[in-house]
């Protein structure tokens, strides 16, 4: 971390302090278990993540990613066919259906959400389209009725992508429980977040289930015998162990985040584009982004002032290096404006209100 800045962005050991008593106290109990994969602890928290979202399944993978490439695997789709997604998101989303062999046919987001615009997605269905893969961008849900609806009206599988969205909601549900599948991650910044690497995906019916257990294990379902080509993606069982101390707090994560954002909201000036709020969505900013023109130069007077920003995301996914071959001569300009004025602030459960209200009164100050 830059020893000038006094308010990071993100302090993950500061964040995590709170819970190290009980992570210690778990990781002696993970030791003298002497059981390390696929055990208790990954079940408890399969079950508990479920309840929380009242579906019927949960499955521990070994990585955001995976949450999003296994369900799509799932269903074997024809190489060739198309994924409806974003046009602005992170690349994973993209990654995960070129893994599978589909094509990804990205859609410009709305203005004001930065979410997928539910108004465009239908006139991107052909012939080809087996999917939508929704993201709910910076912790705000997605307008799920009419992506709902034309889902429903073609036939097409629903994904939705959770990653910054853990306990978000639209008109009351919580995002992952509209789709076929919900994907999460619990990266270390996410509002859930583990000491590593993780991920889950709900589901609701039990053959579902099932298949997703035996791709996550070498599509095994019996030990040493294989029913389909699957991968290694399995919940870590001290990840796991973490994530069931974090998973109690969540909401108080995401409280205390909301209310850091309403500092924002109740001081910053009008010259800064805030999140859009509505009385639909639950946002529990995951991201708290602002834009403005002159985002570079903000960031840098931020940076001068000692407090911690990022940028998600700096280039948008049709401009990456790595999909320069897929979306070769696209061009989505509503996405491209959005990534050329993002900021993101600090927003975390390791800030109190003074380090928000000192960003404020720095933010109020740049010309």
């Amino acid at each position: 971390m830059n020893p000038t800045i006094t308010i990071p962005y993100e302090n993950l050991k500061v964040l995590n302090q709170r819970f190290e008593d009980a992570f210690k106290t778990k990781f002696d109990e993970f030791i003298s278990r002497g059981w390390y994969i696929l055990g208790q602890e990954v079940q408890i928290f399969e079950k508990a993540f479920a309840f929380w979202h009242n579906v019927p399944f949960a499955i521990g993978v070994a990585s955001g990613l995976d949450a999003l490439i296994l369900p799509l695997k799932n269903h074997n789709f024809p190489a060739g066919s198309e994924v409806l997604v974003p046009s602005n998101t992170y690349i994973a989303t993209i990654l995960s259906i070129l893994h599978c062999g589909l094509v990804p046919v990205l859609v410009e987001p709305d203005k004001l959400t930065y979410n997928i615009d539910p108004e465009i997605v239908e006139q991107h269905v052909t012939k080809n389209t087996v999917a939508l893969m929704v993201v709910h961008l910076y912790g705000q849900c997605c307008e799920m009725d009419t992506l709902l609806s034309i889902s429903e009206k073609y036939n097409l599988l629903v994904i939705e992508d959770c990653a910054q969205a853990h306990g978000a909601r639209y008109k009351g549900r919580l995002a992952g429980t509209f789709g076929h599948y919900g994907a999460f991650s619990f990266y270390p910044t996410k509002n859930l977040g583990a000491l590593g690497d993780a991920g889950a995906i709900l589901c609701k019916t039990v053959t579902h289930a099932d298949q997703l257990k035996k791709l996550r294990n070498y599509g095994s379902g019996i030990k040493y015998y294989n029913e389909v080509v699957g991968y290694n993606s399995r919940l870590d069982e001290i990840q796991a162990a973490f994530l069931n101390i974090k998973l109690a707090y969540l909401n108080d994560i995401n409280e205390h985040k909301r209310k850091l954002a309403d500092i924002y909201f109740k001081n910053l000036d009008s010259r800064y584009i805030l999140p859009y709020r509505h009385d639909d969505y639950f946002n529990v900013y995951h991201i708290f982004n602002i834009r403005h023109k002159k985002r570079n130069e903000l960031k840098d007077f931020l940076a001068a002032s000692g407090i911690g920003t990022e940028i998600h995301y700096p280039e948008p996914p049709h401009r990456q290096k790595a999909l320069k071959s897929v979306l070769q001569g696209q061009s989505f300009p509503v996405s491209e404006e959005i990534h050329s004025t993002t900021l993101s602030l600090p927003c975390s459960y390791a800030h109190t209100a003074e380090d928000i209200y000192k960003v404020v009164e720095v933010l109020n100050r740049f010309e």
